[in-house]
């Protein structure tokens, strides 16, 4: 039996109260949201596609705007130009608007924005959007101003603290509890092949200090110039440089830099000196946003780490341009870096440990043919546990840093 009075009144209220908003919740999540972009260029279509691959988001793209009539987004047709923004979004009444304009500052129509906002339909960045569908930056869509006044340029220094007073303890623990299964990987490694126990090489820390990384050897010694890439080097690897590699047990050994404060659990990987050069060239903004901007001197703003955000969402880079992809990760580390991000980090390690790597999944849809690019130069690679190489040049598309002239690099996969 119902209590009475007020006491019934208050029942009877929010029992009304948590249906609607079941109703409510019901009702959106079944909705299909309509979707608008503005924006015809490579962030855009970087957009689109990571959205067509996500069917289950509920998401209809009903068109782009973009002055240039000759653009083309894959499933998303051209609509008109920004001039003719109020008509388009009459006809098509979008429920969210995607600004992904290569050079939005002078070319948005503000006040059209504006009444939309005010009317409640949803504006959002771009590159906002790539972040949260992908787990990336978008380097192509990075500006001077972004990283000026972004988050990711912020003081960093009560997270270092906070890192170095786990990472230490932990490190050291670990160091003690899995003494014997080194001792009998060194075991191993000594038993199969020739050669040192130990890979060191001289790799690049927070604020570009140099320190000596170690690791365990995985392949044969080098008797010449062989490729960086480990696609190249496959007939290299030791059968159980093959095993460490699969579960990354061959990084064990980096336990040791952590202590000593080189590194720390989680962070990006460290390059190898030589590489710093080319990747200060190379990982610089595309022509699209108008600037070359220097990023890649953002990854040293924190202590590299054992393991990182690209390690656990990609796959050991084979050319440059895999390199840049890892890049786009360690900016979303840098950018979005907090405990609770680290915590994550670590947990997907130990399923990367326990099940062997996952890729990240790619965007399934197909995106347009880019426009022909002068070839790059081959890259001449001095020796490292890959021994040194000379290199494939990578492939390169409308979307991803302008390639560098030849350089020397040193190998070793990070």
């Amino acid at each position: 039996m119902l209590p009475s009075g007020p006491a019934t009144l208050m029942f009877v209220a929010a029992l009304g109260t948590v249906c609607w908003a079941v109703y409510y919740l019901a009702k959106n999540r079944a909705r299909v949201q309509r979707v608008l972009i503005i924006g015809g260029g490579s962030l855009a279509q970087e957009v689109v596609a990571e959205m067509q691959a996500r069917p289950w988001l509920r998401q209809q793209l009903v068109g782009h705007i973009e002055d240039d009539a000759s653009s083309s987004l894959v499933g998303c047709p051209w609509l008109g130009s920004l001039a003719e923004i109020d008509r388009i979004v009459a006809e098509t009444k979008p429920d969210r608007v995607i600004v992904a304009l290569a050079l939005p500052r002078g070319r948005l129509p503000f006040n059209s924005l504006l009444a939309l906002r005010l009317r409640g339909v949803l504006i959002q960045d771009g590159a906002d959007v790539y972040e949260r569908l992908t787990g990336k930056v978008p380097i192509e869509a990075l500006t001077p101003t972004s990283l000026l006044f972004g988050p990711e340029c912020r003081d960093f220094q009560l997270d270092l603290l906070l890192a170095r007073l786990v990472s230490v303890p932990v490190a050291a623990l670990t160091l003690v509890l899995l003494l014997p299964l080194l001792v009998l990987i060194a075991l191993a490694i000594k038993i199969e092949s020739p050669g040192p126990i130990l890979f060191v090489q001289d790799r690049v820390g927070r604020k570009g200090r140099r320190f000596r990384l170690v690791k365990f050897r995985t392949m044969s010694p080098a008797k010449g110039i062989t490729s960086l890439w480990e696609r190249d080097n496959q007939t290299r690897l030791t059968r159980v440089g093959r095993c460490l590699r699969r579960v990354r047990l061959d990084e064990l050994p980096q336990l040791l830099n952590i202590v000593k404060g080189d590194m720390d659990l989680v962070g990006p990987r460290p390059h190898p000196v030589t590489n710093v050069p080319l990747f200060t060239l190379i990982m610089r903004n595309s022509s699209e946003c108008g600037a070359r901007i220097p990023y890649y001197a953002l990854r040293s703003m924190v202590r590299p780490g054992l393991t990182g955000w690209a390690q656990v969402r990609y796959h050991y880079a084979n050319d440059l341009e895999e390199e840049v992809e890892k890049m786009r990760y360690d900016l979303y580390y840098i950018k979005h870096r907090s405990a609770w991000l680290d915590l994550r980090i670590l947990f997907e390690t130990i399923g990367v440990v326990l099940r062997g790597p996952q890729l990240a999944p790619r965007a399934a849809a197909v995106k347009p043919a880019p426009p022909p690019r002068p070839p790059v130069p081959a890259l001449r690679l001095a020796g490292d546990e890959s021994g040194g190489a000379a290199g494939a040049p990578p492939r390169r598309d409308a979307t991803r840093p302008h390639p560098a002239p030849a350089a020397a690099l040193q190998g070793g996969k990070s």
